[in-house]
């Protein structure tokens, strides 16, 4: 009997979390295990923290309350009665589960941040997440319930339950409770140590892990609007000429260059542009020929979105930290910046989105007359693309609501003690909601342009278009009379969300 293939190994030190390293993840299902130096410097955390305690020293979270009781001097016999009170406490999260695989970003991320030393946390508590991580038992966790300050206690309270055995997680379709989840993960539960409880829950690894999933879905999105836009522009028998590297080079600006070459590449040697050369149309509305400039601009915020969550993701967000025998308390749980890239993300998708709707209704409107209205093959007696325009219309509205930054807002918690909040992870959970809205309304798009480009035959289209069309109707086969849209429509927009058109532009 052939052997099952060897899983990767990834191993984790709190300093080489890449975003590279992230995908592959993601692809990979690694096993993932905690470096031998990061054990080192965890210990060495825990020695601190003990020190501390032994010298009748205050320091917040190990022997006081938290949040408005961190004036409460705990005695040092309860200290670690007040860590796993911490964790039963907090655990009130609501709303519907995460899903399986922000689950599973979040406890690699808690994993990496412990690794790195500052916590005082002993290097048995990572190697318990990284065990349900690698036998795939999920604890679950609440959606809803944490404002992105003083970290994502809520959520992080849910898989403290889970390692001190009472929580509840899946494995595959199985539910699993109390004390089966760490047994089925391969460990006894967890009898938490000062400071331990704090250092699971003070973080922003849900905040990190959601902001993490809008980049990776933006850039699928941003691929997707390129090669839908190319063909929109076929469909339209659009100019080209909008896309001439020297505009772009004129701009100054990298990302609308790049954007402005990804088009190009998909728009040469087109029979199509040939037979319209001479026409009496001079200029493409914005929508067509001013793609470059919006592409552009989303690529720059995924640039900045790179930049900061890839910092972030080997970041340490718990408080206080550990530095030798300094305890200092601060503020590196409070996930601002993830939540201004979050709500950045928001807004660059959801034009992604409106920007699509403005050319899915110019294939509708005879823009180009060899077209007929709403793309119909009898108009009147049917409506053609009518009802999805509609819908696309619908879900960015939908967009332009949330898209509206969460990151402004701030409601004082605890007393007035956590006084500023981040509400970054509402700004991940809307993002998510936009990037979905928004794979649809492309998929409505490369339906609606692969139908134009039929209507053109016999002129072709350019070869990598061609291809482009291809898988269009390798999944969605060609019914030029009226029929239900819909499944077509998420046909292609899990296309979009897988990142099938990615390798259609390099």
């Amino acid at each position: 009997m052939a052997k099952a293939p060897r899983r990767a190994t990834l191993e984790i030190d709190g300093t080489r979390l890449t975003l590279a390293r992230l995908r592959e993840f993601e692809a990979k299902r690694p096993v993932v295990r905690l470096a031998a130096a990061a054990r080192r410097r965890m210990q060495a955390s825990v020695q601190a923290v003990e020190r501390a305690i032994a010298q009748g020293e205050v320091s917040y979270g190990i022997n006081t309350g938290f949040g408005a009781f961190a004036n409460r001097i705990i005695p040092a016999a309860k200290t670690r009665k007040l860590q796993l009170n911490l964790i039963r406490s907090h655990a009130c999260g609501t709303g519907d589960p995460l899903p399986p695989h922000i689950v599973r970003r979040m406890l690699l991320l808690k994993a990496n941040a412990l690794a790195a030393g500052y916590s005082g946390a002993r290097p048995v508590m990572a190697d318990m997440l990284l065990a349900l991580l690698n036998a795939d038992v999920l604890p679950i966790v609440p959606s809803q319930g944490s404002v992105g300050a003083s970290g994502d206690l809520a959520p992080l309270a849910h898989i403290g339950l889970a390692l001190i055995g009472e929580g509840e997680a899946k494995r595959g379709d199985d539910r699993i409770e109390g004390d089966a989840v760490p047994a089925a993960a391969g460990f006894e539960p967890l009898s938490p140590q000062a400071k331990e409880g704090l250092a699971l829950l003070n973080g922003t690894q849900l905040s990190l892990a959601l902001a993490l999933e809008g980049l990776f879905q933006a850039e699928r999105l941003l691929d997707a609007s390129i090669v839908a836009g190319a063909l929109t522009v076929e469909g339209l028998a659009g100019s080209h000429a909008p896309f001439d590297a020297r505009i772009h080079e004129a701009s100054g600006l990298p990302g609308q260059q790049k954007a402005a070459a990804r088009l190009r590449s998909l728009l040469t040697d087109s029979e199509i542009l040939r037979s319209h050369e001479h026409c009496e149309r001079v200029q493409d509305p914005y929508a067509v020929r001013c793609m470059p400039q919006v592409f552009g601009a989303v690529e720059h915020t995924l640039e900045h979105a790179r930049q900061v969550l890839g910092a972030a993701a080997n970041g340490v967000s718990d408080n206080p930290l550990i530095f030798g025998a300094d305890i200092l308390s601060g503020g590196n749980f409070h996930a601002e910046p993830i939540g201004f890239v979050s709500d950045y993300l928001a807004i660059a998708v959801a034009e992604l989105a409106s920007i699509s709707e403005r050319r899915i209704d110019l294939l509708d409107r005879r823009v180009n007359p060899n077209l007929n209205m709403f793309l119909a093959t009898e108009p009147g007696l049917e409506s053609g693309f009518m009802m999805a325009h509609v819908t696309a219309a619908a879900l960015v509205s939908e967009n332009k609501t949330l898209a509206h930054p969460a990151s402004v807002d701030s409601l004082p918690t605890s007393a007035g003690q956590e006084d500023h909040v981040s509400m970054a992870p509402w700004a991940g959970r809307k993002l998510l909601t936009i990037c979905a809205n928004t794979a649809r309304v492309l998929g409505i798009e490369l339906l609606a342009a692969a139908r134009a480009v039929d209507a053109m035959r016999p002129l072709a289209t350019t070869p990598g278009l061609q291809r482009v069309h291809a898988l269009v109707r390798e999944h969605v086969p060609l019914r030029p009379r009226d029929h239900r849209l819909d499944r077509d429509i998420e046909t292609l927009a899990a296309l979009v969300r897988a990142g099938a058109w990615s390798q259609f532009i390099g």
